[in-house]
């Protein structure tokens, strides 16, 4: 049982961490590709 509350404890900072990361990108004032920085340089 407290493995499996590890896990989750786990697995939901890695998508509150995520999402803040894209969010963190997707607000600057280019045009992220996906939230991780990738952006389309061909303008």
């Amino acid at each position: 049982m407290r493995a499996a509350i590890l896990s989750l404890m786990l697995f939901s900072a890695v998508m509150i961490s995520g999402a803040g990361i894209y969010t963190a990108t997707a607000s600057g004032n280019h045009q992220a590709a996906h939230g991780y920085g990738v952006v389309d340089l061909a303008r």
